[in-house]
């Protein structure tokens, strides 16, 4: 299969679950949770994405999969429903309203979303899910779309410890690491001190590439030498090279990124949280937008220099 590398799945008790979202992330997310074992029925905006996904995983899953035309409909038999859309209000969107997933989930039930979102929105739609007698985990991932196609998501989780419990086991179809780290928005929360730290990152290695080019050294050899030591991190490794040869076709786009880091910023705002190399890093991603790499992984911060 194209879209996901299968693995050694957990054994854990089929679950009857629902994905909403199939982008990037999403499809093979979904994939992984019906070779898994469990009962899927997925949604998207886009419905041909999701009569794809069914045709393209019916062959392999171990249960049934399907799917529906609305997020109500694709939740109503599920005991935990999963998404994965583009930002808070494309979050609100299939979970709230008459179409919702909400609407037609059964009191009992978990709504788990891996979509990068606020803490805000995180916390408001934890409040709707008590209120109608279910339960809501905010969940966002790391690792990127080669994460998710080999099932080596890292998950960060906001939320209640039951409720964590009994999805953790079922969440593990597409991840390598699952964690609880607070209350509702502390998943959220998390994700942000991840892209944090990645921005920060990815624009070191840039300089230390440019400066090393200018310089005339082999960088290829130089990060060979100098991975083995203090400088070692996953972007050198996975981005070293690739940043060397100008390619920038490996998954996170510059366009999300910055997305996410205008949540981190506006955190910022309201924590009181100084982040004066995130700001400038962000900048810098508005300029490779302005060139066009918009589309472009984060790794592109090198074209700028």
């Amino acid at each position: 299969m194209s879209s996901l590398n299968p693995k050694t799945y957990d054994s854990v008790p089929s679950q009857k679950v629902a994905f909403l979202g199939l982008g990037v992330m999403g499809y093979p997310m979904a994939g992984h949770l019906a070779l898994a074992g469990h009962a899927v029925t997925v949604y998207n905006r886009s419905a041909a994405k999701a009569v794809a996904w069914q045709a393209e995983i019916a062959a392999q899953a171990k249960a049934a999969v399907g799917h529906a035309p609305t997020p109500r409909e694709a939740a109503s038999k599920a005991d935990i429903v999963f998404c994965c859309v583009g930002n808070d209000d494309d979050l609100r969107a299939v979970v709230l309203g008459d179409d919702g997933a909400f609407a037609g989930m059964a009191k009992g039930s978990v709504f788990v979303d891996h979509t990068t979102a606020s803490a805000d929105v995180a916390r408001e739609l934890s409040r709707a899910a008590l209120d109608r007698g279910l339960q809501f985990i905010d969940a966002p991932v790391s690792g990127g779309q080669a994460g998710a196609q080999n099932g080596a998501l890292t998950v960060m989780c906001g939320g209640d410890a039951a409720a964590f419990e009994r999805v953790r086991p079922v969440v593990a179809a597409f991840a390598r690491a699952v964690t609880l780290l607070g209350a509702s928005g502390a998943g959220q929360l998390a994700k942000m001190v991840n892209q944090i730290a990645i921005a920060g990152l990815v624009q070191g290695l840039s300089e230390a590439i440019a400066f090393g080019q200018r310089a005339g050294l082999d960088m290829n050899e130089v990060l060979g030498v100098i991975g083995k030591g203090a400088a070692q991190s996953w972007q050198m490794d996975n981005r070293g090279k690739t940043m060397i040869e100008g390619k920038f076709d490996y998954g996170f786009a510059v366009d999300w990124m910055r997305k996410d880091l205008g949540l981190v910023l506006d955190e910022a705002k309201r924590n009181g949280a100084r982040l004066p190399v995130t700001a400038l890093v962000d900048q810098f991603y508005a300029d490779v937008q302005q060139i066009g790499g918009g589309r472009w992984d984060t790794s592109s911060l090198i074209k700028r220099l």
